[in-house]
């Protein structure tokens, strides 16, 4: 037995093939996350490069994925339906409904506290249980949170979740306003944090009224005719706030003489609810071939191929089920990867391109969902699929047949980006940080250099003949090499940097190191560079020996050139940050930067790879003294055949 095991919590077979890897002890960010995922909750990783994040999230994943597919074949959980689930919900304590709510409101697992982060948009719930008929029945909120707004009050089935904008519901909100049909009228006090707010019910009068923090605020509302024989619900209505509901499961904070919670209603006046909400199309029928129990969204073809392989190794002495799992990628045949979509799948490991493609044409099914990872998640969201990812997710249950919470666990070297921080607002239900070094941390193995590009002071790039073709950013421009334009300076760093790069490895001799650049071009400039000196990809015993990855390049050569990098077969891995995020290279010594990254997260991830396991690196990085004009495509072909070199600042 291992720490994973006696520690965590890990299954003893996955605990015996991480031994096998050399994993004695968790790390950080491993003893943080894997208890929290394994406990059902969401998850927020923030964790450097190199500090087994992606074991952080694929151990537990893979845990969960194998136990429910072991209880379904041997029969011991699986979805209540009819006489059975309808007793089991008989004895439930009331709670707020998974089903009956809006899709931007998050409930704890719990069932009374709810949080919904949107800034514009109300976002509701209903109680699981409503009464009618005749009696008193009394229900509280407690605001939680400082900021935003909270309504409470009671509705009938059919009303829409944003509680008192038809005639179907009646609401009272913190800004002391009473609300029914679109009419809002002044009531009471306003509230907020730490208030509790109480709605009794009284179906004897037909009337409403409201308490705050056990002042009665006088009555409120009388319940028209046409709604009088309906079963009314308890709601709760936010808008970018927390709140903690109280249907009887504990002690009221005001206590009203003959009115009952609705926990505590007679059975003839108790009603169940029937919304099933946006899971109603999920039916108790054998989960499909096609329907995934796990989906890890990958932003590059490296890295999902590289936590692929991770599972398969972690699944190495599980059996009887065995747990399926199937890489989506572009790039490669679409056959392929249906047939084995219909053969059956439990764990898809995918980029954004190639599964949108199969999940529009119907060849995933989404309706059985247990988890939903976004790995390197700043990555993907630069990339642009933010859409894409709040698509998914909508098309998700919240819930699944027999019970579980769907569970989104979002992480990356770099958290603290107001995007992934706004993403993790909307989809994520009570996320846990779980933030091992803080905003903008970087190893403290790095060493970090920069080499000043002075164009002005040191003249070489003159007399040079045989320097790096450059980006023909230039191309149209009129050069004079003996002058100090701003084009001709320019020009000048670029023929520099591939000079400085060479001095950097000879000077540091050099055996092994990533080489950033800012576009696919300058990887390819810089490789032909290397080759002209004799090294190249041919050229393995040369001290310029290298490959490169970029997202031109196809699969198998990307696949192909990073597994001679991490054999020690070439050198250098020349790559932009696109193609390098997140790849599984320890131990190097060296990172050079071409060019700055424009993001600063980027810079994070670059330099994640060096001196790692306790062993110092340098990250040295060429820093320009004047303006650099470089290719900033906004066409829709990405640069191909773009010869448009006009400034942006100038419609360009």
């Amino acid at each position: 037995m291992n720490a994973f095991e006696t520690e965590l919590g890990v299954l003893s077979e996955i605990a015996k093939a991480v031994d096998e890897m050399g994993w004695l002890l968790p790390t950080d960010v491993q003893s943080e996350a894997i208890p929290m995922i394994l406990g059902g909750g969401d998850v927020l990783m923030a964790a450097e490069t190199g500090s087994g994040k992606t074991g952080a999230f694929c151990l537990p994943i893979l845990q969960i994925v194998y136990e429910t597919l072991k209880d379904i074949q041997e029969g011991n959980k699986g979805p209540r339906t009819g006489t059975q689930a309808s007793s089991n919900n008989e004895f439930k304590p009331v709670q707020l409904s998974f089903y009956d709510r809006s899709h931007g409101l998050a409930i704890d697992t719990d069932g009374f506290t709810c949080q919904s982060r949107d800034q514009r948009l109300w976002n509701g719930a209903r109680s699981t249980k409503g009464v009618k008929g005749k009696g008193r029945y009394y229900f509280e909120m407690t605001q939680t949170d400082p900021n935003g707004i909270a309504r409470i009050g009671w509705s009938v089935s059919s009303a829409p979740l944003d509680l008192g904008t038809d005639n179907q519901g009646f609401g009272y909100g913190g800004t002391g306003k009473k609300s029914f049909a679109k009419q809002f009228d002044d009531y009471g006090e306003t509230f907020g944090v730490n208030d509790t707010i109480g709605s009794l019910l009284d179906l004897d009068l037909m009337k409403i009224r409201f308490f705050k923090n056990g002042k009665d605020l006088g009555h409120a509302f009388d319940i028209p005719r046409p709604l009088q024989e309906n079963a009314f619900f308890g709601h709760v209505c936010l808008k970018s706030c927390d709140v903690r509901a109280n249907f009887g499961a504990e002690p009221f904070k005001t206590a009203l003489n003959g009115a009952v919670s609705i926990d505590n209603a007679p059975k003839e006046c108790l009603v169940q609810s029937q919304i099933k909400g946006i899971d109603a199309n999920v039916t108790a029928k054998k989960r499909p071939s096609n329907a995934p129990l796990a989906i890890i969204m990958e932003p590059s073809r490296e890295l999902a191929q590289q936590t692929s392989n991770q599972i398969k190794i972690f699944q190495k002495y599980l059996n009887n089920p065995r747990v399926r799992e199937l890489v989506i990628i572009g790039g490669v045949a679409i056959g392929e990867q249906i047939r084995v979509l219909r053969e059956g799948v439990d764990i898809i490991v995918a980029t954004p391109g190639r599964l949108d493609e199969l999940i529009s044409g119907g060849e995933i099914d989404l309706t059985h969902m247990r988890f939903f990872i976004l790995d390197e998640a700043d990555g993907l969201l630069s990339q642009g699929y933010k859409d894409l990812i709040t698509k998914l997710h909508q098309r998700m249950p919240s819930v699944t047949l027999d019970g579980k919470r769907l569970q989104m666990i979002v992480c990356s070297a770099t958290l603290h980006n107001f995007d992934v921080k706004k993403l993790a607002d909307a989809i994520m239900h009570f996320p846990t940080w779980v933030d091992l070094k803080g905003e903008d941390a970087v190893p403290e193995t790095v060493h970090h250099v920069v080499c000043l590009v002075d164009p002005k002071k040191n003249t070489l790039w003159r007399a040079l003949r045989n320097h790096i073709k450059t980006d023909d950013v230039h191309l149209n421009d009129q050069l004079n090499f003996q002058s100090e334009s701003k084009e001709t300076l320019s020009e000048a760093i670029k023929i520099l940097k591939g000079e400085y790069c060479l001095q950097a490895i000879d000077k540091f001799k050099m055996d092994r190191a990533l080489i950033f650049c800012r576009t696919k071009l300058d990887c390819d400039n810089l490789e032909r560079y290397f080759i002209k000196q004799g090294g190249g990809p041919k050229s393995n015993k040369h001290r310029l020996s290298c490959v490169c990855l970029h997202a031109d390049r196809n699969p198998d050569e990307r696949q192909r050139n990073l597994e001679r990098f991490k054999t020690n077969d070439v050198r250098f891995l020349i790559c932009t940050d696109v193609a390098a995020r997140g790849i599984d290279v320890s131990g190097l010594p060296f990172v050079i930067n071409m060019t700055l990254p424009d993001e600063k997260e980027n810079y994070i991830h670059r330099i994640g790879r060096v001196g790692r396991a306790e062993r110092m690196g340098l990250a040295i990085s060429f820093v320009s003294t004047v303006s650099e004009k470089v290719w900033y495509h906004t066409c829709s072909s990405k640069g191909k055949n773009c010869h448009n070199t006009t400034l942006v600042d100038q419609s360009g």
